[in-house]
């Protein structure tokens, strides 16, 4: 199974495509941060890591880019938890 996340600009999503079914994390950018904002993984999909991916390719890409990040999706926020080399990308409340 071709698990690759790619970034959707026009979109404003990083998303993985499965057969049929996407799994995606929407974003906005503004101002310096990229805010992320909802994850997305259809049922058919759960439990094969998707959720993380996503959230590792829009983290990774922050820090690639300079940006701040702000986690207002509860999946995110919990994957940054977890991943405590992360914590350093958090915009100051």
């Amino acid at each position: 199974m071709d698990m690759t996340v790619i970034r959707q600009a026009s979109a404003n999503r990083f998303q993985v495509e499965v057969g049929e079914h996407v799994a995606y994390l929407d974003f906005t950018l503004a101002a310096g941060r990229i805010v992320l904002t909802h994850t997305l993984v259809p049922s058919e999909l759960e439990g094969n890591g998707l959720g993380g991916k996503l959230a590792k390719a829009a983290l990774d890409y922050a820090r690639s880019q300079g940006l701040q990040v702000v986690a207002q999706c509860p999946f995110v926020a919990a994957y940054i938890r977890k991943h405590p080399e992360y914590q350093a990308l958090l915009a100051p409340a």
